[in-house]
């Protein structure tokens, strides 16, 4: 008979969709136990990963208490690391002429908070858009990113105090909570540079009276002293 058959067809055609919907249910059944199995299997590993990661990151972010040196001409370092550069440059923004300097590098493992070396008023603030090349290069603060700060000592308002806060190939965020026109006391918090970065401090070539650091000494933020002015 004419369209004999139909309704087995129709039939045929639910029952075969039906069959690929729960086929495809079986699928995912079995693909949810065997990711649910695998995230089991790594869910401890990932939690360790965390917890080391936790463990880290409050450690980088460390700001310990330091006391300052009351010594008045005294220069201290601006943060944690070790000196490896200790020479004479010239730095024409803020010194505006020959000066020395004292180039310390921070490691990821170093305190990153930066202190005022001197006491004295903050004159000069500047933001360098740059690179971001390792910090261990000793050339990177003429290609990185970077902050120069200018003090004026306040023992000593006829000298000039230059502070240069660099980015590195990881770090890259300079965050400077000091503003131009603030007086900063010796060891105050001024900033940080967020992981690997280089701190450069410039004093005055013919106004300092000793560099009491050699090239390779570890030095610590508003503890080690630097040099002194005269």
């Amino acid at each position: 008979m004419k369209h004999s058959g139909m309704a087995f067809k129709a039939a045929m055609r639910i029952i075969f969709w039906t069959l690929v919907l729960l086929l495809a249910l079986c699928a995912a059944g079995v693909l949810a136990t065997l990711l649910g199995s695998l995230l089991a299997a790594i869910s401890a590993g990932l939690v360790t990963v965390w917890i080391l990661f936790v463990l880290f990151t409050l450690y980088f972010f460390r700001d310990p208490d330091a006391l300052a040196p009351a010594i008045p001409n005294a220069i201290v370092a601006p943060g944690h690391g070790k000196v490896d550069v200790i020479d004479e440059t010239t730095e024409p923004e803020f010194m505006g002429g020959p000066c020395k300097r004292i180039s310390i590098f921070l490691s990821v493992i170093d305190v990153h908070v930066q202190k005022a070396p001197v006491t004295g008023k903050l004159v000069y603030h500047k933001y360098k858009e740059g690179e971001f090349l390792s910090a261990t290069r000793a050339d990177c603060s003429e290609h990185n990113e970077n902050v120069l700060l200018g003090i004026v000592p306040t023992d000593y308002p006829d000298q000039k105090i230059g502070l240069r806060l660099i980015a590195g190939l990881i770090a890259r965020r300079i965050i400077c909570t000091a503003k131009t026109g603030d007086t900063l006391g010796k060891g105050q918090r001024i900033g940080m540079i967020k992981f690997g970065s280089r701190t450069e401090l410039y004093i005055p070539k013919d106004r300092v009276g000793s560099i009491a650091v050699k090239v390779g000494d570890t030095v610590y933020g508003a503890q080690t002293i630097l040099g002194r002015l005269k």
